[in-house]
């Protein structure tokens, strides 16, 4: 077992992991945040992108104990404040205003996927977006959306 120390969130967390377990299952099945989804166990589709130490990374592609020591957000750390006082990421406002998705399951990661695209460049061409997201895999909507979500959220982050 490996003792690991990190923030999820922005709240410390230490917990014992075995050599061979995934981040995204300490996180899911461990941690109980299941906004992080699982959805190839390759690396192929982005469900299961969080941001590791500000940049987007896929969580089924990682070793739980690779985590001690680092900053972790998820898609549930994404929103600020409680109840009636929550505020939407500007992302998260964003494929919400241009309707980024339909049955949700990609949402997560393209999110969190778009917000390290936006960290990168907060003025990305259409180009950029189809070139960020590459890594994420949708089923449902082509892209449109999730590309225009990207604009306004690039849009509402510089406002």
């Amino acid at each position: 077992m490996n003792k690991i120390e990190f923030t999820l969130n922005g709240k410390k967390v230490a917990t014992e992991v075995e050599g061979r377990v995934l981040l995204v299952d300490l996180i899911r099945e461990e941690l109980r945040l299941t906004g992080t989804h699982v959805g190839c166990d390759t690396s192929q589709c982005g469900c299961c992108t969080i941001q590791f130490n500000g940049s987007a990374v896929k969580s089924c592609a990682m070793l739980a104990a690779q985590a001690d020591g680092a900053d972790i957000v998820t898609i549930e750390g994404m929103a600020t404040g409680t109840g009636s006082d929550m505020k939407l990421h500007p992302v998260q406002q964003a494929f919400t205003e241009c309707h980024g998705l339909q049955c949700g399951f990609c949402t997560p990661g393209m999110i969190m996927t778009a917000v390290g695209i936006l960290k990168d460049n907060p003025n990305p061409t259409e180009a950029d977006i189809v070139k960020g997201l590459e890594g994420n895999l949708c089923r449902c909507t082509g892209y449109v959306n999730i590309v225009k979500s990207v604009h306004r959220a690039a849009e509402l982050m510089r406002a």
